[in-house]
């Protein structure tokens, strides 16, 4: 059986560090915004020193990335868990809407559009990572339709995912307050969906 190393007392106390700021900090930045939020506010809510948010987090932009990892994860896994159920291309490109949809009510809309923007902003954090896990699971659901003759074999999966999930944001970004935001996210569906079904 192979022993675990468990972590230091010292990596313990630092992660539990983090997990207070990051949980000020979104607090703070569901009241305030991204741009408003003030540092000082998130660093008293968590009990820590000011200089301890810029050791875990070199700006509040960086807060918002680690949030993006943390929620990619999770609704790639809640997708693909779901397409097990899920008849088509069709009916997981409107469960991947619905997911997202639920992150906006989690995290209010304030939050949600700056959460949004971080993927547009032109002061976004360079990404240590290489994948980006919804872009990942619905590239992977595109080539299974594929495989099945249903996409065109000429549309590339990843680059679709892609386009379908930064058109996605850009519409949600723009289209909050809409009364046709339902209408125009199922249209943008059959539109993506007509864009790389088999002829």
């Amino acid at each position: 059986m192979a022993v675990v190393d468990k972590p230091s007392a010292r990596e313990t106390k630092r992660l539990q560090t983090r997990e207070r700021l990051m949980g000020a900090a979104i607090a703070e930045f569901k009241r305030s915004g991204l741009a408003a939020a003030d540092v000082g506010a998130i660093v008293t809510a968590a009990g820590v020193a000011h200089g301890t948010f810029f050791f875990h987090f070199p700006t509040k932009e960086h807060v918002l990335l680690e949030l993006e990892r943390r929620e990619e994860e999770r609704i790639a896994k809640q997708l693909k868990r779901s397409a097990a159920s899920l008849d088509g291309l069709d009916s997981i490109l409107h469960e991947a809407v619905r997911l997202i949809l639920g992150l906006e009510r989690r995290l209010g809309s304030v939050l949600f559009k700056d959460f949004l923007a971080l993927h547009f902003s032109q002061t976004r954090p360079v990404d240590e990572s290489t994948e980006h896990p919804v872009i990942v699971e619905v590239a992977l659901k595109i080539e299974g339709a594929q495989q099945r003759g249903d996409v065109d074999a000429d549309v590339h999966p990843m680059n679709s995912a892609v386009f379908f999930l930064l058109g996605l944001y850009a519409l949600l970004t723009t289209t909050h307050d809409w009364p046709t935001q339902s209408a125009m996210l199922d249209d943008y569906v059959t539109r993506t969906l007509r864009g790389i079904e088999s002829r």
